[in-house]
């Protein structure tokens, strides 16, 4: 609510908060899993996330208008799920602020990354699951519907906006971004956390394409922010962080080795005198950056308008723009349209509309 309330003295309409930034985004962890085999603290670090998770009262399949339109059975106090839905209504409603944010979702036994749309009059307006959750994150995350993908429309200012959600490296998918250009989004929004150098060149590559508003917003998270049910686990120390962080840590019980001219490496039993060792494993300190951010907005004529902002976890981008420049981009570029070439070439998504939303 905070942060919200904060854009909303800035005058900010709708902001765009990062991926799983309800439920968490469980980086450094394990979950005790290697190939063939998972262990009992793993599965109790499960548990913990599953109970951080939010219940939207959707069913396992997505039930799509149905869930948005609140055709689905509420509880007996008219909630949905665990309130969460009602609580963002709220804070949209109260803020005035259009919400989208990425959150972790529990339905049945599993759990699902999604994005939910929030408008400050009509409620939640729309909602997807990410369809290919990314290396270990399929162990613990489901598959959403592709059906999902639908963009969702609003009007703000009196500037009517088009816009859809590929959530972190759904965005790599090349079909995926053809299915939401198709539909003329005009605001193209990328939560993630992914904090490398590569993301902020794939966004630009996003505007060319599209020639649409991106708008990307990570996570800046230190060690210390992790819950306890990760760190508090000895076997995470020497966890491998992922591609969606800053670096790989050695494990601290690795052997003394050297490198060869030709990169492979040598572990050797006990030291050897005139070789240099490879350096020990850093010690992780509570400040220390687990993922340093790198939230960016981009002009569809390819300007970067604000950002990326690093190793700043309280920072708050916003700025103005001109939707108007997304149909000046257009002049000699729209993937979705005369540039598609559809009587050639074809692209269907199960169960999901193209055409634009009206």
């Amino acid at each position: 609510m905070t942060t919200t309330e904060q854009a909303a003295t800035k005058s900010i309409d709708l902001i765009l908060f990062l991926e799983a930034y309800l439920g968490g985004y469980p980086r450094t962890a394990t979950f005790g899993a290697v190939v063939g085999a998972r262990d009992s603290k793993g599965r109790e670090q499960f548990l913990h996330y599953y109970r951080d998770a939010v219940d939207l009262g959707d069913t396992p399949e997505g039930a799509g208008r149905k869930w948005v339109n609140k055709e689905l059975e509420a509880r007996d106090d008219g909630k949905r799920g665990d309130g969460t839905r009602e609580e963002l209504e709220k804070i949209a409603r109260d803020t005035g602020v259009f919400i989208v944010t990425g959150l972790v979702e529990r339905c049945g036994g599993s759990l699902y990354c999604g994005v939910v749309y929030v408008c400050p009059k009509f409620g939640m307006i729309g909602k997807r699951r990410k369809v290919m959750p990314t290396g270990s994150e399929r162990l613990i995350w489901g598959q959403g519907q592709p059906s999902s993908l639908r963009a969702v429309t609003t009007t703000i200012r009196g500037v009517k906006l088009t816009l859809a959600a590929a959530i972190c490296w759904e965005n790599y998918m090349p079909l995926l971004r053809q299915s939401l250009y198709s539909q003329n989004v005009n605001l193209y929004l990328a939560p993630t956390a992914d904090a490398k150098d590569t993301w902020l060149p794939l966004m630009r590559t996003i505007e060319c394409e599209g020639r649409c508003v991106v708008l990307s917003a990570n996570q800046c998270m230190k060690r210390s922010d992790l819950p306890s049910w990760i760190t508090g686990n000895t076997k995470e120390d020497g966890a491998i962080e992922d591609g969606h962080g800053h670096r790989h840590v050695q494990s601290k019980s690795r052997r003394k080795s050297i490198l060869m001219d030709d990169g492979c490496e040598i572990a050797l039993p006990q030291r050897i005198e005139g070789i240099p060792e490879t350096a020990e494993t850093p010690k992780k300190n509570a400040s220390d950056f687990v993922c340093g951010g790198g939230s960016c907005v981009i002009s569809p004529l390819g300007d970067v308008l604000a950002g990326p902002i690093w190793d700043d976890d309280d920072g708050l981008l916003s700025v103005d723009i001109d939707f108007e420049d997304c149909l000046r981009g257009r002049l000699d570029l729209d993937v979705g349209g005369s540039y598609s070439r559809n009587d050639a070439f074809k692209l269907t998504v199960e169960g999901l509309d193209l055409s634009p939303p009206p």
